[in-house]
């Protein structure tokens, strides 16, 4: 019996690959002979870059870059084990939770730090590069990016621009001969899972904005200086991306990495699935195992798990996921190709218990899942 296990991480407990090693751990317990496929996953949020270096072989590189506001923070970056794919979290440089939140400051919050690990993954020798853009303090439309990677953008004046979001209304025009000629070698994929447009009242600002402490007349404010950005951007280059479907994600940086890098959106567990051979793997197997943290209503929205399950139904093979927790209607992941689902904590408790005993619980999970599979064959 081939069985292969693809979990994403349980946030602040344990890894994709820690949780797919516990799920093995208690299976062998009940079928030693099996043969287990450990392939770690995530869908483009935190945890994307741990998971890939774990499925590939690769590296994880530490950084000084700036941070939102300017200061120095430590960043990351993952090198995949060829040695030519980068794999970015947008907050390990440009999130929100590298700002305190009396310091937080939407209209100033910039994505150089950003732009920076691109660069630095460049110089490494990646040419392929994998993007999510999850959980920024930025609503700049990638400025500070673009700015990191050579791209000048001036006002008036031909002076340029302050950094952030607010600095976007003085923008006059682009100056791309600096722009890293190395980027015409490469590919870009936006791990994004979310089809807000740039602007309007699905845009970045109005969605996206009061997460990262907009207030109403702000988002207003930031609306109006993207809006403006792509106007620019139209009258300069030629295209449209105010209205593109998940142009907005990132605080409107896939807007730039669509129109200056020639970058796709793709949904993130599709992107991780392809990395890691998930499909392959799937379809010589008789049984998948998937899960994360809490598995609910949110878990249809392209997490993992139903990510992991799409796949699997499209070779007719069995999934099972085991969740940290189950949380409010989790039945309605049974729709999407997932026949049962199993929560490893196993008493009343605080969260910070079942963070503690994440591994032990879940190892104790996967073994009882195991054993009524054995004795559901027997009878």
């Amino acid at each position: 019996m081939k069985i292969v296990i693809a979990p994403d991480s349980f946030k602040e407990s344990l890894s994709a690959l820690a949780v797919a090693a516990e799920i093995a751990a208690g299976f062998r317990a009940i079928f030693p002979d099996a043969e287990y496929c450990l392939l770690p996953m995530a869908d483009g949020g935190e945890g994307t870059v741990q998971a890939l270096i774990d499925a590939s072989a690769g590296r994880r590189i530490a950084l000084t870059v700036a941070g939102p506001l300017g200061k120095p923070v430590q960043a990351f970056y993952g090198l995949m084990g060829d040695g030519q794919c980068a794999v970015i979290e947008m907050a390990a440089a440009s999130g929100l939770e590298l700002v305190p939140p009396g310091e937080r400051d939407v209209l100033r919050a910039s994505t150089y730090g950003t732009g920076q690990l691109i660069r630095a993954a460049l110089d490494g020798g990646a040419r392929r590069f994998i993007l999510g853009v999850g959980g920024s303090a930025t609503n700049d439309g990638g400025a500070g990016m673009l700015q990191a990677l050579g791209v000048r953008l001036l006002d008036g004046a031909g002076q340029p621009l302050a950094p952030g979001g607010a600095g976007l209304a003085a923008l006059q025009r682009f100056d791309l001969t600096g722009l890293d000629p190395r980027l015409a070698e490469c590919q870009f994929e936006i791990a994004c899972d979310v089809d807000n447009p740039l602007l309007g009242p699905h845009g970045a600002s109005a969605i996206f904005g009061p997460q990262k402490g907009a207030t109403p007349q702000q988002v207003q404010q930031l609306d109006a200086c993207l809006s403006h950005y792509a106007s620019v951007i139209e009258h300069q280059l030629g295209q449209q991306i105010a209205a593109v479907p998940g142009a907005g994600a990132g605080g409107g940086i896939a807007a730039a990495m669509l129109v200056f890098l020639r970058g796709r959106l793709r949904p993130g567990v599709e992107i991780v699935a392809e990395a890691v051979g998930l499909e392959a793997a799937i379809a010589s197997a008789d049984l998948v195992l998937t899960g994360e943290g809490r598995i609910d209503a949110q878990t249809v929205h392209g997490k993992t798990p139903i990510g992991v399950a799409r796949i699997a139904q499209g070779h007719g093979k069995p999934v099972i996921a085991i969740g940290g927790c189950l949380g409010a209607q989790v039945e309605a992941v049974f729709e999407h190709g997932i026949a049962a689902t199993f929560g490893a904590v196993q008493r009343p408790c605080t969260v910070a218990q079942a963070l503690d005993e994440a591994a032990v619980n879940l190892r104790l999970a996967a073994r009882n899942v195991a054993a009524v599979l054995k004795m559901g064959a027997a009878l």
